[in-house]
């Protein structure tokens, strides 16, 4: 007995399902066609959802974005500005390299010949 009680509340619990995926298939029909018949009466086209959240996915996007920041050159921040000014850089840069000349710590070694 127990058995058979089982499996009419799983049946009932699988129509209801059934049914709430079927009112939800009509409730898009719906929509769909609601905004189709408002395109005709107004006489615009109907653009795809997908068209209009945002077209097609594109990876290639990202990379490009990233790339071109690369290209660009940046600007100094205004933090950057502050603290060359402080210390009495150049605002371009707050990296100073001086020539080669400078380095004082480096000898030169003979090449061995091997």
């Amino acid at each position: 007995m127990m058995n058979f009680i089982l499996r009419v509340i799983l049946l009932l619990l699988g129509l209801v399902f059934a049914a709430s995926l079927a009112v939800a298939a009509l409730l898009l029909a719906a929509v769909w066609g609601v905004r189709y018949a408002w395109g005709r009466v107004t006489g615009k086209p109907v653009t795809p959802w997908t068209a209009s959240m945002g077209g097609r996915f594109n990876p290639r996007s990202g990379f490009d974005r990233f790339r071109h920041a690369a290209q660009q050159p940046a600007e100094p921040t205004a933090a950057d500005v502050v603290s060359a000014r402080a210390r009495g850089e150049s605002v371009r840069s707050p990296v100073v390299l001086g020539p080669a000349d400078d380095v004082t710590d480096v000898r030169a070694r003979p090449v061995r010949g091997d």
